[in-house]
């Protein structure tokens, strides 16, 4: 098939294609390269079906595909607050301009949403009937409501126009290539320990996430797309840690010596995050099957060849 992915030079972007050109497809990445990187595809430049195109999705573009996965926005605090009325863009505009085009050529389209639309949500662990808890005025509203926006304009374009659409709430995901300074917490740990400066940890450290390696993710993302369900369905590792469990096992693995300094904890932080994936297991039969330590391992060793080719 001929398969765009927006976003696709990013961090779970990159790793989909890498998946989808092993597989034999034929691939466009459309990326404006504000937090992808050109380096994350090399292997496949030159190959006979690839092809990238710098471009921003707010800007409409016509193409012939048969399936499209949007992943296009950026999708850390620290990205997605540095210019906020362009993430709103990106996740309102941006959506309509490839809902449009997957309407114009008859293409599935995949829309990435994330657990962000369940805000510090009241319910626990978070099934995807439960509809949220967000602040729209909030300094994360850019990215959480925007994302709320896309999945309305997904599921109208489903309604109104046929337009064939799936629907996943990506969780926290990491793995090789995130950006070192991505502001996310896995990637934050990682690269504070191994440059030996103290592990920040927000509050007490006592909010929780769950954590699921981006192999299964993108696993997860190609059964939702190529099965019979619109979604939304939830894509995430359901194990919970604390942050300050996270910042621990990364100090183990790095140098059990670093120190974990304690700073206030940032507006609209979600106490709580855990996906239910009931409706992931039973409709696309999947689950992660990467457990946290093993793919720490894999991420520090990606970090520190990337911390030696930086000096």
């Amino acid at each position: 098939m001929r398969i765009l992915v927006t976003g696709g030079a990013g961090f779970i972007g990159s790793h989909l294609i890498d998946r989808l050109m092993n597989d034999g497809h034929e691939v466009i990445c459309l990326d404006n390269f504000y937090t992808g990187k050109k380096h994350n595809l090399l292997k496949w430049l030159d190959h006979h079906n690839f092809e990238m195109i710098r471009h921003d999705i707010t800007e409409p573009i016509r193409l012939e595909v048969d399936q499209v996965y949007h992943l296009a926005c950026p999708a850390s605090p620290v990205h997605y607050q540095y210019n906020p009325i362009k993430t709103v863009k990106t996740n309102v505009i941006g959506t309509l301009n490839m809902l449009g085009l997957a309407k114009r050529v008859k293409a599935r389209f995949l829309l990435a949403s994330t657990s962000e639309v369940y805000g510090d949500p009241e319910v626990h662990p978070q099934t995807e009937e439960y509809r949220g808890c967000v602040n729209p005025i909030g300094i994360r509203s850019c990215y959480d409501e925007g994302k709320r926006m896309a999945e309305t304009l997904a599921f109208d374009y489903h309604r109104e126009n046929n337009v064939e659409i799936r629907v996943a709430r990506i969780f926290n995901t990491y793995g090789p290539r995130m950006l070192e300074n991505d502001g996310r917490v896995v990637s934050n740990f990682v690269a504070q320990a191994l440059q030996g400066i103290p592990l920040t940890v927000y509050g007490e450290g006592q909010q929780t996430r769950s954590f699921c390696y981006v192999s299964d993710l993108v696993d997860g993302l190609m059964r939702l797309m190529n099965g019979e369900h619109t979604g939304p369905i939830n894509l995430g590792n359901p194990d919970e840690y604390t942050i300050l469990e996270l910042a621990q096992a990364v100090q183990n693995l790095i140098n059990p010596d670093a120190q974990i300094k304690f700073e206030p904890l940032p507006a609209d932080d979600p106490r709580r995050r855990r996906p239910d994936i009931t409706k992931a297991k039973t409709l696309l039969n999947w689950e992660p099957t990467i457990p946290l330590q093993a793919g720490l391992k894999l991420m520090i060793e990606d970090f520190r060849q990337r911390v030696k080719n930086n000096n």
